[in-house]
């Protein structure tokens, strides 16, 4: 098992382990919204009862109060047919309990008057009112609430009796109307901040409303919406006051159950985000780290190649000196040469390298030459269109690194025995480069791990050439490479994309 196989393993079971976290976190937190919203709920439900209740004590206070008005228009009634009995019956009759009628009488403000609203008599009235006196128009009218009492006596001469309710009565009916100015008041501010609206019979005028944004109560058109979204959440209470008058009472959740619902996905958005925070922080600084890795034995590597480097340089003057056979001086002198441009390659590793435009089918040409002429005779090199020019910048030096590792990494998938094909392709903006082997091939899956550093199929190497490919054509020349396509047993073509 490789070093990334390992690494996926690790990868599945931590990211398991986070689900699973995150699942048991949202699952607590759920279960504490749901218990919380579910108190909320609670307290809304208890609210909407206690103004039901309150409802049926108004309106049960106001049935009274009705009863009571009859009552007394009844006393008014009998005040007023005991006066007439008064009047009418012969003096041989016991005119006592009349009288006593009519001396009960404590409370009722009463004025009788003839045809003509000449005072005839007045009790239990705050002002003094002379009789025989025309019954002035602003008493009048303050005495015509109620339907005033006619009745005729002493032929056809006809008297009218004007009342209205009496102090104790009209102090009730101020308790009523400050009962039900208070329940409209207990029901707009309310401890469980539920958002209210209050409107008339019609729906539609606004009476009063409390937790509710000002916008939206400026606003005709948002303010129908919102009544429209509070009907649809809870059915509107109806409140019946005191001669049919209606008002209705629109309510939803209150603001913290509302903020409660979303939680969760908040949570979670909160948790993603950080988790994503956290792999972007690990990422670049395991980047940073890697980077820092490569560069330093980059570096290393060259310094270390320059002692016995010189060295040859000075055996193969030596040699040469010696008068030893040219033929073996020149080709250790093709090895020094490789040597110092590998050592040149690591030593700019880390710096930024100067890009030139050149020909890239001349600098492949001259990397193939070089890896052909070290490679089984069994290994076809093939290069599509070599007399064409196709100019690109590149670093000549870095960029034949990269052919050199991808013709060396075919070789090695053939097995010393196979076709390499290198086509170039001259686009507007970009050119091609396509290296194809018959190799044995790279499952899909393992596409992206092929540049990772370390990665190799083989039971030697450090899996680093391709890695160290793929950071010279993506950092130092600002291009792409990747596995175009692979067919495992058949073979595999990695693109080179740079720009022009």
């Amino acid at each position: 098992m490789n070093i990334y196989t390992r690494k996926q393993q690790w990868k599945l079971w931590l990211v398991l382990a986070a689900l699973f976290i995150i699942g048991a976190s949202l699952w607590f937190g759920n279960v504490v919204v749901k218990q919380i919203a579910a108190d909320e709920k609670n307290k809304v439900r208890i609210w909407a009862e206690a103004i039901a209740n309150k409802v049926a004590l108004v309106n049960y206070t106001e049935e009274l109060f009705n009863k009571m008005k009859e009552e007394e228009r009844k006393k008014v009634e009998l005040w007023a047919s005991a006066n007439h009995k008064l009047h009418t019956e012969s003096n041989s009759n016991d005119l006592t309990f009349y009288l006593d009628i009519i001396r009960s009488n404590k409370t009722i403000p009463t004025i009788l008057t003839d045809k003509n609203d000449i005072v005839t008599s007045s009790i239990n009235l705050d002002f003094v009112l002379e009789n025989n006196q025309k019954l002035p128009d602003s008493i009048k009218q303050v005495f015509s609430k109620y339907e005033p009492i006619e009745f005729k006596y002493r032929k056809e001469t006809l008297s009218i009796i004007y009342y209205k309710d009496s102090r104790l009565f009209s102090e009730l009916q101020d308790v009523l109307n400050n009962l039900i100015q208070t329940f409209i008041t207990e029901v707009v501010v309310n401890s469980s901040s539920v958002p209210v609206i209050i409107t008339d019979s019609t729906h539609r005028n606004l009476v009063s409303c409390g937790n509710i944004d000002s916008l939206i109560i400026q606003d005709t058109v948002l303010l129908f919406q919102k009544i429209h979204a509070m009907e649809s959440g809870n059915k509107p209470i109806e409140v019946v006051w005191y001669e049919g008058h209606k008002n209705y009472i629109y309510y939803e959740n209150s603001f913290l159950l509302t903020q409660l619902k979303y939680y969760p996905y908040i949570q979670f958005a909160i948790i993603g985000l950080f988790l994503f925070i956290a792999y972007l922080g690990f990422s670049n600084t395991r980047k940073a780290e890697q980077n820092q890795v490569w560069v330093g034995m980059a570096r290393e590597t060259a310094h270390q190649l320059g002692t016995p480097l010189s060295s040859l340089i000075a055996w193969v003057e030596y040699m040469q000196a010696k008068e030893i056979e040219p033929a073996t001086t020149r080709e250790l002198e093709k090895d020094i040469q490789r040597l110092e441009t590998i050592t040149e390659r690591f030593s700019k590793i880390g710096s930024e390298p100067k890009l030139v435009k050149d020909n890239i089918i001349a600098v492949i040409i001259g990397s193939v030459d070089y890896i052909k002429s070290r490679t089984s005779s069994k290994v076809e090199f093939i290069i599509h269109n070599p007399d064409n020019v196709v100019n690109a910048p590149v670093n000549v030096p870095l960029f034949d690194w990269v052919i050199e590792n991808l013709c060396k990494n075919a070789v090695d998938a053939m097995e010393g025995s196979g076709r390499i094909d290198i086509l170039i392709t001259d686009m507007i903006k970009h050119v091609y480069v396509d290296v194809t082997d018959t190799g044995k091939g790279v499952p899909k899956s393992q596409f992206r791990n092929v540049f990772k550093p370390g990665f190799t199929t083989k039971t030697r190497g450090w899996g680093l050439g391709l890695s160290l490919s793929k950071r010279i054509i993506e950092n130092y020349h600002n291009g792409k490479i990747f596995v175009k396509q692979s067919v495992v047993g058949k073979g595999t073509t990695f693109r080179i994309v740079l720009g022009k």
